[in-house]
C-alpha cells in the first residue's frame, strides 16, 4: 500500500506543479483587468540562472491548454526548449479586441488591445519573468489576423507568428508579404488551414501561401500546412505541435537525419559550434552542448578519421564538463590514433574517479589504457 501511495503522491505532485497560474492584470490601456493564464517550466524555481522563450497565446480561454500541454510535453523530451506560456483570455472581448476599421488597421478597442499587448503585457512579462528575449505569439481566425499587425511595425515585437486558420482583414496578406520580404532580422511564420476549413478562409489562406512561398529572404523561416480532413477547429490540435517543432527545429538534439549531414561536413566540429551559436542567436539561450550531440559529432569524426578535430572536441568537452570522463576519452582517442600511444595511455588512466557518460565508463577507459600498455610494453 505504501508503494502505491508514494506513486500516487508523485504523480499528484507533478500535476499540481504543472498547473497554470491564474492572474488578473490591471491595464491602463484597456481601462480594466484582463485574465491571464501562465505556465512556467517545471524546474523554473530551481533554475535561477536559466532564461526561457516566451509564448503568448491569444484566445487563451481555449488555446492556452493545448499550447501549454504541447510545450510541456515536447520540452520534457528536449525537442523544444522549456518555455513560458502566457494565455490572454478573450472569451467576452475577442471581437472588440480584434476590431479594425475601413483602413484594415486596429481601431477603437482593437487599438487599445494592440497597445495593451505591446506596451503593457509584454513589458510586464519580460520584467517579472526570466525570459530569453525570443517571443512567439499564436492566435486563431480573428486573433490570428490581429497578431500580424505587429509585423507591420518598423521593429516588430515578436519573433515567431503562429497563424491558425487566420481570418485576414482586406489587404493584410499583401502588407505582410512586403514586410517579410524586407525583414532584416529572423522571423518565423507558421500558417495553417485544412481541407474542411471555412471555405472563404481556406481560399484566402492558400492564395496567401503562394505569395509567402515565393519570398526569397534568408531571414524568413516560413512553414505552411494544409491538413487533410481537419475542420476549422480540429486543425488547431494538429497545428500547434507542428508549429512548435518547426519554429524550434534548430534547437532539438542531433537526430539520425542531422547526423547523416554531419558525416558529410568537412568539419563536424565546426558544425557543432555553429549549431549552438544558432541556438544562442535564435532563441537567446546560452546552453551547454548536450552529451547526445557530443556523442553524435564524436561518432562522425571517428567515421571520417578526423583525429585533430576529435582532440578539439575533447578539449571542449573537458571545458564544459570538467568532472566527466567524456572529454578525456576524445583526447585519448585522438592521441591513440595519431601515434602518441604513451600519452593516450596516461590520458585514459586519468579517467579514474571521473563521472561516467554513456558508453564512456571508468572500466572502459582503464581497459583501453591496459591494452595500450600490453601492446607497447609500457
Amino acid at each position: 500500500m505504501n508503494k502505491y501511495y508514494f506513486i500516487y503522491l508523485f504523480f499528484f505532485s507533478q500535476i499540481i506543479y504543472s498547473q497554470a497560474i491564474y492572474k488578473t492584470f490591471p491595464s491602463k490601456k484597456l481601462g480594466t483587468e484582463r485574465e491571464l493564464k501562465i505556465q512556467l517550466p517545471r524546474n523554473y524555481e530551481n533554475s535561477e540562472n536559466k532564461t526561457y522563450p516566451l509564448i503568448i497565446v491569444l484566445d487563451g480561454d481555449y488555446l492556452f491548454e493545448p499550447m501549454a500541454g504541447n510545450v510541456d510535453y515536447y520540452s520534457y523530451w528536449d525537442d523544444i526548449p522549456e518555455s513560458i506560456v502566457v494565455g490572454v483570455n478573450q472569451l467576452r472581448t475577442r471581437d472588440a479586441d480584434s476590431f479594425y476599421d475601413e483602413t484594415a488597421l486596429p481601431a477603437k478597442d482593437g487599438a487599445k488591445f494592440f497597445e495593451f499587448l505591446g506596451m503593457e503585457l509584454l513589458k510586464h512579462l519580460e520584467t517579472n519573468y526570466r525570459t530569453s528575449g525570443f517571443v512567439a505569439i499564436a492566435g486563431h481566425d480573428l486573433t490570428a489576423n490581429f497578431l500580424n499587425y505587429y509585423l507591420l511595425k518598423e521593429n516588430p515585437l515578436f519573433d515567431a507568428y503562429i497563424n491558425l486558420s487566420p481570418d485576414y482583414a482586406p489587404g493584410v496578406p499583401e502588407w505582410l508579404i512586403e514586410s517579410l520580404k524586407t525583414s532584416s532580422t529572423p522571423k518565423w511564420f507558421f500558417l495553417a488551414t485544412s481541407t474542411n476549413d471555412i471555405k472563404d478562409l481556406q481560399t484566402s489562406i492558400r492564395q496567401f501561401h503562394q505569395g509567402l512561398n515565393s519570398i526569397e529572404n534568408e531571414n524568413l523561416h516560413y512553414f505552411f500546412e494544409d491538413f487533410d480532413g481537419a475542420t476549422h477547429y480540429s486543425l488547431v490540435g494538429r497545428a500547434i505541435p507542428l508549429a512548435l517543432e518547426s519554429i524550434f527545429e534548430t534547437y532539438r538534439p542531433i537526430g539520425i537525419k542531422e547526423y547523416d549531414q554531419i558525416v558529410l561536413e568537412s568539419s563536424p566540429y565546426d558544425y557543432l559550434i555553429n549549431k549552438y551559436e544558432t541556438i544562442q542567436n535564435n532563441f537567446g539561450m546560452d546552453m551547454p552542448i548536450r552529451f547526445n550531440d557530443f556523442f553524435a559529432v564524436g561518432k562522425a569524426l571517428e567515421a571520417n578519421q578526423n583525429w585533430d578535430e576529435m582532440e578539439k572536441l575533447g578539449d571542449l568537452a573537458r571545458k564544459q564538463y570538467p568532472t566527466s570522463a567524456l572529454g578525456i576519452y576524445y583526447q585519448a582517442r585522438s592521441y591513440e590514433e595519431t601515434g602518441r600511444s604513451k600519452k593516450a595511455m596516461k590520458t585514459y588512466q586519468s579517467a579514474y574517479g571521473q563521472e561516467e557518460a554513456g558508453f564512456v565508463t571508468v572500466n572502459f577507459m582503464l581497459d583501453k589504457a591496459e591494452k595500450i600498455k600490453q601492446d607497447f610494453g609500457y
